[in-house]
């Protein structure tokens, strides 16, 4: 069995779609989805309706972002309408929702609930959209919505001094707890990386697919990524968050 991980969509149909296509998948497979599907390009909805219907033939992990839950909220209550979520990807997803009958935006509804905040597989590998806190681990988090927001997880490992040996004293007691952790929530392209990046123990794979990047896919045990073209390139009459 392989295991992916990929990256933030921001309702890039398209560029999932070429990613799926270049893994040759079998049902044996798994997928590990880091979060924030919807909010920057045209197919939002179709994203998800997509996800569904993959998660019948294929073994799926949904981890849920921060615009997973700004989303949610607005398909719990349609005037809910978060004015920074609007700003920042917001108005397209709305717009992908038009023709959506009630029962059909129920469902979508029913599968962001279901995601979950954070998932640890059977080897200790951690998988959550953004981050933590808590120097104990994730069970020990106070507030949920961390999971989905946090950098400082990230910032952290990237400035973390290479000589400190992980079972030294000063070594930070976040990395210690588990074998890896799988992100996305940043994108690597703010860093001027195309592809996801390590630090320390945490490998990033949002690689910018809400702006000028691409959605990644990356095998866990072989570091093997495979790509989309980039999203204005598939998405040439829009400007997804830029």
């Amino acid at each position: 069995m392989r295991t992916f991980v990929i990256g933030d969509i921001h309702g890039g149909l398209k560029a999932l779609l070429q990613v799926l296509n270049q893994l040759e998948l079998t049902e044996k497979d798994q997928l590990i989805f880091m979060g924030d599907y919807v909010d920057g390009w045209s197919e939002s909805a179709q994203v998800i309706d997509f996800l569904m219907e993959l998660s019948k033939t294929f073994k799926c992990v949904f981890i849920k972002g921060n615009h997973d839950v700004w989303c949610q909220n607005w398909l719990e209550d349609s005037n809910d309408v978060n004015p920074s979520w609007f700003m920042h990807g917001g108005k397209e997803t709305i717009e992908s929702y038009e023709g959506f009958s009630i029962k059909e935006k129920q469902e979508h509804l029913a599968f962001f609930k279901a995601m979950q905040m954070f998932y640890l597989d059977a080897k200790n590998r951690l998988f959550l959209h953004a981050g933590f806190t808590s120097m104990h681990g994730v069970s020990k988090e106070r507030d949920p919505l961390t999971f989905c927001l946090d950098r400082t997880l990230w910032e952290m490992a990237l400035v973390l001094d290479k000589n400190i040996a992980p079972t030294a004293p000063q070594y930070p007691k976040r990395l210690q707890h588990y074998h890896e952790i799988y992100i996305g929530h940043t994108p690597t392209t703010n860093y001027n990386e195309a592809y996801p990046m390590n630090a320390a123990t945490i490998w990033n794979v949002d690689t910018g697919a809400a702006f000028k990047g691409k959605v990644s896919a990356m095998n866990i045990s072989t570091k093997e990524v495979v790509q989309s073209a980039a999203l204005p390139e598939l998405y040439p009459n829009e400007k997804g968050r830029n």
